[in-house]
Formats: C-alpha cells, structure tokens, sequence
C-alpha cells in the first residue's frame, strides 16, 4: 500500500537525493576532520616529545625531505586511488595526515602558541564560510577554480624562486596571496563535490565512498594550506 498517495514519483526522488547527499557530505566532511585531527594530535605529540628531550629536527636533514617529497607525492596516490580502490585511499589519506603532522611539527618552534591558535582558529571561519557557500550558492564556480588554479600553479613557481632569493616581503605578499586563492578553492572544490555527487548517485559509474575520500582530501588540502599561510602571515606580524 502506498503511503504518499499524493506524492510524486520526482518529488520523491528529490528527496531522495537530497537524503544520500547529506549521508555523502556527512561522510566527506567526517573523515576530511578526522584527517586534519590525525595531523594535529601527530604534530602534538612530537612537538611534546622533542620539548622534553630538549632536541630539535634539523631542518636541512635528510629525513625531512623525504618527508617533504612524500607530503607532496601521497596527495596523487590518493586521487588516483581514490575511485577504485577506496579502502586503500583512505589508509593513504590518513597516512598523509600523520606526515603531515610531522611536517607541521618541524616548523612549530617558529611560531608561539598564539599564532598557531589565531592561524587555526581564523582558517576554520573562512572554511566553514566558504563551504558553505559552495554547496548554497547557485553561481557556478568553474571559471573561478580555474582561475585560483591557474594562479596557484603561477604561486608555486613564483615561492620556488623566492627560496632562492630568500627575500621575507615577497613571502609575505605570496602568503596574503596563497589566502585568497585557497579562499577560492574551498568553495569551488565544495560545489565540486556537490556536482559530481549528483551526477553519479545511483549510476555505479564510481564509487561514493571513494568520492568521499577524494573530497575530503581536496577539503583538507585547502584547510591546510590556509592554515599554513596564515600561520605564515600571524607569525611575521608577531616578528615585526
């Protein structure tokens, strides 16, 4: 027997969609905070044990940039994965989050605990602004994203040159940069999301689940650097 006589067989599949949307973006947004939680107890910890020591990582060793090719080179393993192997996407993403850690660990000393509050207080607000506005906003962000793409690749570049030139304005100028464009792509990448959910729910095509992981990785990539880059930004304001 029907019990929505009156109900129509679209309506009931816009509700539908709409209830496996929110289990999706619960999923998503779930492990991308299970991620950057992994990350932080990680940098936690091995900050607390070389406190105690009284060591330090030198950061010119070796083990850090093996570290630093890794956090660089598990990203892609991840979105290569992600959509056919989903279990083993995850394993991977969660290993990049504890390197990730320790990445953040090594440059810990740099910053006071004040900084690193503000930095990460401040790229969660304008995270979870603009998430939200990603999966609200009816604009279409394509031409943005490519955009903020094009200028983050335009950005790398340009910070690679400045490691040489070791000049601390430009560094600065390119953190206050790197902002905006991490700004822009964490709306963009959340419509993303939101678009290829809808396009493939129900298909088979992919699976969800590892377009679960593959959203959480995009998200965490743009809270980290954000986080990053405005510790960057706090810690030069906290020098001068």
């Amino acid at each position: 027997m029907d019990n929505y006589p009156n109900e129509r067989p679209d309506e009931r599949k816009m509700v539908n969609n709409a209830a496996g949307l929110n289990a999706f973006l619960t999923k998503m947004y779930g492990w991308m905070s299970l991620a950057v939680l992994v990350s932080a107890a990680t940098a936690f910890l091995i900050s607390a044990g070389l406190g105690q020591s009284g060591a330090s990582i030198n950061p010119h060793s070796g083990t850090i940039w093996i570290a630093l090719i890794a956090w660089f080179v598990l990203p892609f393993i991840v979105s290569f994965q992600a959509l056919k192997r989903p279990t083993l996407a995850f394993t991977v993403l969660m290993l990049y989050a504890i390197l990730s850690g320790f990445v953040f660990s090594t440059i810990a000393y740099a910053y006071t605990g004040a900084s690193i509050a503000s930095a990460f207080v401040s790229a969660s607000a304008i995270f979870i602004s603009m998430t939200v506005y990603g999966l609200v906003t009816r604009r279409n962000l394509d031409k943005w994203g490519a955009q903020a793409t094009a200028a983050l690749i335009a950005l790398i570049i340009a910070m690679v040159i400045n490691i040489f030139l070791r000049s601390t304005i430009i560094a600065f100028v390119f953190s206050i940069v790197a902002v905006v464009i991490f700004t822009i792509l964490t709306a963009y990448d959340t419509q993303k999301m939101k678009q290829m959910y809808n396009r493939y729910s129900g298909s088979g095509e992919i699976s969800m689940t590892g377009l679960a992981v593959f959203g959480a990785l995009q998200l965490y990539l743009d809270f980290v650097n954000l986080f990053l880059q405005l510790l960057s930004i706090f810690g030069n304001s906290n020098n001068r």
